[in-house]
Order: C-alpha cells, then sequence, then structure tokens
C-alpha cells in the first residue's frame, strides 16, 4: 500500500467519501446512446454522428440513429483519390477528421444505420484491421504504376473491396415507411453541413485567422480558425450553455487519461503545497511511488495550470498528437466546485465507470484539445465578429 501525504489528503474535502470525484451536471444537451467502435479507426464518424444526432434533436427533427460506416465507405473512396492524385506522398488511413463527415454529407448526403450497417463481412462488431491493410497494400499498388499509365477503372476495383466488406451502397431506404436516397434524407432533415465550423488554438497562426490543421489526418486540408485557449473553453461552455454540443479532437495518450475510471485529469506531478513533515516523506517517495499514487485515480488531487505555452509546446514536441474525436455534451462541477466536462465515448459502455462516458477536467481540455467542431450559431457574436463570420 502506497503512503499517501496527509498534506495531500487534507485537500480532499470528501476524503471519507468512497469516491474521490462526485459530479453534478449543471448544463447537459441531449444525446443518444453509446455506439462501439470496436476494432476500427473510426472514432472520427463515430463522433461526428453522435454529435449530428444531437443536432437533429436540438433542432427538432427527431431521433435518429445515423450509420457511421456509410461516411466510412464515403471518405476512403474519396481519400484513395486524393492519396493517387498526390502519388502517395500524403498520409493514407483509416483516419479523418469530423469536418471530413461534414464534406462527404455535403456531396453524398447520409443514411441511417439500419440502412447500412457496414458488416456485410461476418461480423457482429466493426473489425477493420484486414480492410484497411487491403485497401492500403491496393492504393500503393496504383501509384506505384505499373502500366506507365493509371487505368480507369482502379477506383471502381477498391470500391468493389468497399462493398464486399461493408455492404453495397443503398440507392435507397425506408424510414418511417417513406423511401429516401442518402441526399434526399439530407435535404428532408435540412440538415446544413455549412452551418459547422471547426475551432483550435495554437500560436504557430495568428489569432481570428483561419489555416489549414496540421495533422496527418486531415487529408482534405479542412481549415480551422484559431483562437486563445481561455477563449475556446469560453466558446464550449457558451455552446453547451445554450443547447449546442461539442464534437471534441483531442490527444487521449496522457497517463491521466482513464476511460475505465471515467476520468480525463492532467494532476500535478510535483504537489507544489506540501510543506515540512509532509514534504519529506513525498520526497523521499520514488518516481515510481509517486506515478503510481497520482495516477491511481483513488484521490483528489490538484491540477497542473495550462497556459497557452505549454500546450503549445506539447503540440510542437509530439506529446499532443490528433488521437481521438469525441463528443462532449454537459458541463458538470465536482464535490470541490471544480468543472469538467461530461464526454461521451465511441468505446461501448463495457468496462467504463460511467457507463460509455467520462469526464475531462478543464486543465485536460485546455491542454490535450486538438480541434473542436460546433455550430456556428453557437458563438456569440462578439466572437462571430472576431473571426469574419458576421
Amino acid at each position: 500500500m502506497l503512503f499517501i501525504p496527509l498534506q495531500i489528503l487534507s485537500q480532499i474535502k470528501d476524503s471519507n467519501s468512497a469516491e474521490p470525484y462526485q459530479f453534478k451536471i449543471t448544463h447537459e444537451v441531449e444525446s443518444t446512446s453509446v455506439k462501439n467502435q470496436f476494432r476500427s479507426g473510426t472514432c472520427w464518424t463515430f463522433a461526428t454522428a453522435s454529435f449530428i444526432e444531437s443536432e437533429l434533436l436540438r433542432l427538432n427533427k427527431g431521433k435518429y440513429d445515423i450509420s457511421e460506416m456509410y461516411f466510412v465507405r464515403m471518405g476512403y473512396h474519396d481519400h484513395a483519390i486524393q492519396y493517387v492524385r498526390f502519388h502517395g506522398k500524403l498520409n493514407f488511413s483509416s483516419g479523418a477528421e469530423g469536418w471530413d463527415v461534414m464534406n462527404l454529407i455535403r456531396k453524398y448526403g447520409f443514411v441511417t444505420e439500419n440502412a447500412y450497417p457496414g458488416l456485410a463481412y461476418g461480423e457482429t462488431k466493426h473489425v477493420h484491421g484486414e480492410m484497411d491493410k487491403i485497401l492500403d497494400n491496393y492504393v500503393n499498388a496504383i501509384i506505384e504504376n505499373k502500366n506507365i499509365k493509371l487505368s480507369p477503372v482502379w477506383i471502381n476495383a477498391f470500391d468493389k473491396i468497399l462493398d464486399t466488406y461493408l455492404g453495397d451502397l443503398p440507392e435507397t431506404f425506408e424510414v418511417n415507411s417513406k423511401s429516401y436516397s442518402p441526399v434526399d434524407f439530407r435535404d428532408k432533415l435540412s440538415f446544413n453541413p455549412d452551418d459547422y465550423i471547426a475551432i483550435t488554438s495554437f500560436t504557430h497562426h495568428p489569432f481570428y485567422s483561419s489555416f489549414i490543421f496540421e495533422s496527418p489526418d486531415n487529408w482534405s486540408f479542412g481549415k480551422t480558425y484559431n483562437v486563445p485557449i481561455d477563449e475556446l473553453i469560453q466558446i464550449i461552455d457558451n455552446a453547451i450553455k445554450n443547447n449546442y454540443s461539442i464534437a471534441w479532437a483531442a490527444d487521449v495518450s496522457e497517463k491521466g487519461f482513464s476511460f475505465q475510471n471515467g476520468l480525463a485529469l492532467i494532476p500535478q506531478k510535483e504537489i507544489k503545497s506540501l510543506n515540512g513533515l509532509e514534504k519529506s516523506k513525498w520526497d523521499q517517495l520514488s518516481d515510481k511511488q509517486k506515478s503510481n499514487t497520482i495516477y491511481s485515480f483513488d484521490y483528489y488531487l490538484p491540477e497542473q495550470e495550462i497556459s497557452q505555452e505549454k500546450r503549445q509546446l506539447a503540440y510542437d514536441n509530439y506529446q499532443t498528437t490528433d488521437d481521438h474525436l469525441m463528443h462532449i455534451i454537459a458541463i458538470a462541477v465536482d464535490q470541490n466546485g471544480k468543472k469538467f466536462y461530461k464526454v461521451k465515448n465511441s468505446w461501448g459502455v463495457e468496462g467504463s465507470k460511467y457507463n460509455g462516458f467520462f469526464f475531462a477536467s478543464t486543465p485536460y481540455v485546455k491542454y490535450k484539445t486538438m480541434s473542436i467542431m460546433l455550430n456556428k450559431n453557437a458563438l456569440t457574436k462578439d466572437m462571430a465578429k472576431k473571426l469574419g463570420l458576421l
């Protein structure tokens, strides 16, 4: 059993409670059930589909289960064409960005889960390792250009691979006994992908400007607006308080991220408030003991202060990378009044403390956010003016 300095425990107002963190929701956006991307690199479509489902609820369009695999199918098609046009000098993987879903909706519309579950290969959950490898080998064989010039049917064969694994695309499908094409369904719901923008916060570009987001998964060269980090937090808070949710791209490789424990934290690595005997005892612990204590999630510990410079340095040093896309649906406070965000994940509900959700602290969001996507109508007029949207 690890020794925990008394001074640290004295910081825990509810130290006698069985739960070191207790949350109260202050504002929450309606959301749909938690889904499971399972063994597929498709968080970008699961998070964005969840985000769209919440938007449809907010717009009083009804409750829908949008097909994630439809976007995977159409996205891989467009991604392959882009990759070949760049002679392979571009990232090719199953990853993408939230705005890619909006681009795909603009071109191809969308469908329900029942219309396109994407499980034609005999599995009950999404397992894409084999398909992803075959698609990667295929496009790289194309760019080798063994025939001196490309065959005009190469993309047709690529699509056939996708259709074999994911299923044939539906030309029409039924919803409430009415038949729709994917584009008709988009238009029936009056869903406008142009209503959505991406925002980030980095100092290597001017604030209140837009730039092509530098991430390997940004194969479509999507642009984000740039604001100071404190204003990014204000944008998130204002959105949720006005019933708009957030598609959240972030790094989840931190030790302070634990889906199992339902927490994402940036604990102080050296507890600054210790003094006297407590500090002496703390200093006697090995680095491993300190780390095990800090990241045990069994104690309520103070978190680091996150500055604009600190998050920029982590990004520049590859310590913050574009790992995962999720869906922020609520603001919460813990028992000490500190603000957290309730996040809907796409890893199913099993093995997680909060049935597929977790709570990310404000320092975590400030430090590890890569970008957010939201409805531009969620911005205050002042922020919209700063970004040139008014």
